[in-house]
């Protein structure tokens, strides 16, 4: 039996896709485990054991082998971080781009993901909703700035599809039907181009079990 040497607990989670497209973009076996939020499997004691905030992502990596204690990482960035490190060309792509690689990966999480995230917890409070909107509007016009990114490189973080383009087209993929495709042509053919990718398609569809 082939020895998978990572364990990726998520679910239908922004958060658990990105690195599930990481995982399926640097080639890196892993074994997916659905931890169904709404059967509350996210605060039972086995889960819990490895994530005491009960939140998703998680991943287990036993890839030091059997005499080492495996890895747990409970933060998503940080689990990019780490699939990175051991798979840098692919993720981070050359070191003539890297800078600018990080740059926009950090941009896509402050100026998007975040903003967006803050919108979503706003959500069930009737009182919120200029709130919500605001927040909403602030993600959708940073994800306008990308059309710069888009327009000087053939993938958002330079050389190659790598941390920012899978921190970008998992918050664009929520934005898609609002947003000015009209005035954002490089980044549509971005974004199309990214949805058809083979490890895009197979990390969206990851929790699909």
């Amino acid at each position: 039996m082939t020895h998978v040497p990572y364990d990726l607990y998520g679910a239908r989670t922004g958060n658990s896709i990105r690195v599930a497209i990481a995982f399926e973009e640097a080639g890196l076996p892993y074994t997916v485990r659905l931890v169904d939020l709404r059967q509350g499997e996210h605060q039972s004691a086995e889960f819990m054991a490895l994530n005491p905030s009960g939140k998703v992502p998680v991943i287990v990596d036993r890839s030091r082998g059997p005499e080492h204690a495996p890895l747990v990482l409970t933060q998503s960035n940080a689990i990019l971080y780490h699939l990175a490190d051991l798979a840098p060309e692919i993720l981070l792509g050359s070191r003539e781009w890297r800078a600018r690689a990080h740059e926009r990966f950090f941009f896509f999480l402050t100026d998007v993901i975040l903003p967006s995230h803050a919108a979503f917890w706003l959500r069930t409070e009737a009182t919120a909703n200029v709130a919500r909107k605001i927040l909403n509007d602030r993600a959708m016009h940073a994800i306008g700035l990308a059309e710069r990114f888009a327009s000087e490189s053939a993938f958002l973080g330079g050389d190659r599809f790598g941390l920012a383009d899978i921190a970008a087209v998992t918050i664009v993929n929520t934005y898609e039907r609002e947003l000015p495709w009209n005035t954002l042509p490089a980044l549509r053919r971005w974004y199309e181009a990214a949805m058809a990718r083979p490890s895009v398609v197979r990390g969206m569809r990851a929790f699909d079990v």
